[in-house]
């Protein structure tokens, strides 16, 4: 149990901005032999999905902070981040698992006020899929 609640806490912060490698996590979770293949999937993918929430809901309030020296983002790179979201739009979600580019993007999506009901299915598919494949893959290894 302990093994799986550490699995969610990495999972979590590794969605948010905050560095982290939930798929080490998820890996190790499994090859220890103390969590099930499908119990690590959910705890994963539910831990992740939720750490994006949290850039989205960050998203919702960042426009606001826009122009104040306490912004994160350059407007240069703030301008290019919304032309991708607006020319992709919610599908470009899909990719929110992936390192680096995902996590701008689920905050994009609170800046644009994607609704948190479309946002969560389309964020936890993604996130879904890609710990089915590091899961699938240490089955494989072990």
């Amino acid at each position: 149990m302990l093994e799986l609640t550490g699995l969610f806490a990495v999972a979590f912060l590794s969605a948010t901005l905050l560095p982290g490698s939930s798929e080490v996590a998820l890996a190790a979770a499994l090859a220890s032999g103390r969590s099930g293949f499908t119990e690590a999937l959910i705890v994963a993918t539910i831990g992740n999905t939720l750490g994006s929430c949290v850039n989205w809901a960050l998203g919702l309030y960042a426009s606001s902070w826009r122009g104040s020296r306490f912004f994160p983002v350059k407007d240069k790179d703030f301008e290019r981040y919304c032309a991708l979201y607006q020319k992709y739009g919610l599908w470009s979600l899909l990719a929110s698992w992936v390192p680096i580019i995902g996590d701008p993007l689920t905050v994009m999506a609170g800046i644009f006020r994607t609704p948190l009901i479309i946002f969560l299915p389309i964020v936890a598919f993604a996130k879904l899929i890609r710990y089915l494949m590091v899961a699938g893959a240490v089955s494989w290894m072990i």
